[in-house]
Order: C-alpha cells, then sequence, then structure tokens
C-alpha cells in the first residue's frame, strides 16, 4: 500500500529541495541552537496548517526535540471518510524527501489493544493533518516509521480508551516513541478572540491535564480541530512518566496575513 502526499504543491512545496529550503526557513538553524541539547520529548502538539501560515511554530517545536526511530502521528479526520479512528497498519507514505514506512508491528498491536481504532486507509488518503508533519520529521531524522492514527469526534472514555491501548502497545514492542498530536487551535475568530480562547486550552496542556483540555474545548466552544489526538497524547504521556509541558511558541495566521478579523490560532507544546 502507498500513501500518496494529498496537499503537496499546496500546503508544502512538492519539490524536494524546495521543501528543505521551505523546512529551514521555519527551524532554528543558529549555531547555539545546534549546540544545545536536544529535548527528549514523549509527545508534542504540532500545527497542520499551510506551512507560511504555521511553519514558524511547527519548526520551532521540531528543532528542539530529539526524533526517535519511531513516531506515532495523531491526527483529526477533516475529510470524514474511513473508521472513527482509522490506524495505516502497514505500507508506505511517499513524501516529496523520500518514502516513510510504516511500523507495522506497533500498528498492529494498538489495534489488537483497542476496541475503537480500526485498521483503514481511507481515512489517510486525502487527510492532510498528520503528511503536514512529516517534512519536519524528515528533516530532523533521514530514517523513521510512522504509525498514522486519524480520529473523527470522540467522548472522553474512547480517549481513555485508546491512550491505554496506544501504552500497552508500545510496551508490548519495546518501542521508544514520540507522540505527535496534530492541531490547530480557533479557527475564524479574531486574533484577539481566538489568542484569548486558546490561551484556555494552552493552560491545561501545560498542566499536562487532558480531561481539563477536553472539558475546556467543549464548555468554552473552542474550535480545536485536534482537541482528541492532543487529549490522548497528554494521557499517554502522563502514563508514561510524563512531568512536565512547555509552550514553545504561540502565533495566528494574521500575524502572517495581516487579517486580523479571521485567524487560525497555531500552538506548539514539548511534552517531557
Amino acid at each position: 500500500m502507498i500513501r500518496h502526499p494529498a496537499v503537496s504543491g499546496r500546503f508544502y512545496p512538492s519539490d524536494a529541495n524546495s521543501l528543505a529550503e521551505e523546512v529551514k526557513l521555519h527551524t532554528k538553524q543558529s549555531a547555539e541552537n545546534k549546540s544545545s541539547k536536544k529535548i527528549r520529548a514523549v509527545g508534542i502538539v504540532s500545527p497542520h496548517a499551510g506551512f507560511m501560515y504555521c511553519g514558524d511554530v511547527a519548526g520551532a517545536v521540531y528543532s528542539k526535540i530529539e526524533i526517535p526511530s519511531t513516531i506515532i502521528l495523531m491526527g483529526p479526520n477533516h475529510t470524514g471518510f474511513g473508521e472513527k479512528v482509522s490506524v495505516m497498519t502497514e505500507g508506505t507514505w511517499q513524501m516529496p524527501q523520500g518514502d516513510i514506512e510504516i511500523d507495522h508491528q506497533l500498528a498492529d498491536a494498538i489495534c489488537r489493544a483497542s476496541a475503537t481504532a480500526k485498521k483503514d486507509n481511507k481515512a489517510h488518503q486525502k487527510e492532510h493533518s498528520i503528511e503536514t508533519q512529516l517534512p519536519f520529521l524528515q528533516f530532523y531524522r533521514d530514517k523513521f516509521k510512522i504509525v498514522p492514527i486519524c480520529m473523527m469526534r470522540l467522548g472522553l472514555d474512547e480517549c481513555e480508551e485508546i491512550s491505554h491501548s496506544i501504552v500497552k502497545a508500545v510496551e508490548q514492542t519495546r518501542r521508544s516513541v514520540l507522540i505527535v498530536a496534530s492541531s490547530d487551535m480557533t479557527h475564524h475568530e479574531t486574533h484577539e478572540s481566538a489568542s484569548k480562547k486558546d490561551k484556555n486550552a494552552i493552560n491545561q496542556i501545560l498542566q499536562l491535564d487532558a480531561r481539563g483540555l477536553y472539558n475546556t474545548v467543549q464548555d468554552k466552544a473552542i474550535s480545536m480541530c485536534g482537541v482528541n489526538p492532543t487529549t490522548i497524547m497528554l494521557m499517554c504521556a502522563c502514563k508514561m512518566g510524563a512531568k512536565e509541558a512547555l509552550l514553545v511558541k504561540y502565533m495566528t495566521s494574521g500575524e502572517v496575513s495581516g487579517d486580523m478579523d479571521h485567524v487560525v490560532g497555531y500552538a506548539g507544546v514539548i511534552v517531557k
């Protein structure tokens, strides 16, 4: 099974060299950063819009962390295709900078452990939330494997069940993993409104409070598309011994486009 890029040439350049230059623009390339020690993260939150809008946030996160040999990538399902929680368990993701293999053993183990997560390819074919993370990962590591998990809206109990399944599968397969939660924050509000709402959600993430995040997003009507991936990532991270979360960067699309009346918020967080 080969999964072809869905947003290459739109969200990011389709040419490998141009893409490398684009990612480089959005990452910290100073001598000081190169000599600084990378953070061994358990999980991160990273946005998934076009690189011109959110690349500085994603780049700020990825430039600070170690990239292990296996990455579990969770993103929201924007297309409506596929299962409620779709795990692509075998095959290759084709990208401009090279193909990326799926860690089929870990992906299979997650599906075996979970009553909610199902083997499914359809949800991934046109979805951009996971794909947009890959150029940043490839910039910092040549070879790694992924477990792509795409999800629709879930209840808190379902998030908890999936987190247990992921942690169990990681322990069974003895993998050293990074768990990426792909999410944009508030959509289509003013810069002032989005920033205020997003601060409420980010505070819950920084407290490592998965249920608090989930409830805050619901109670305050925050249009955070990746609230479920982020909730599950936090649940997994706490089970895996994470003690701290760091806000690396927050901005809105208005700071790039100049349109402060209809923005999307972007947050980059490291959980360690």
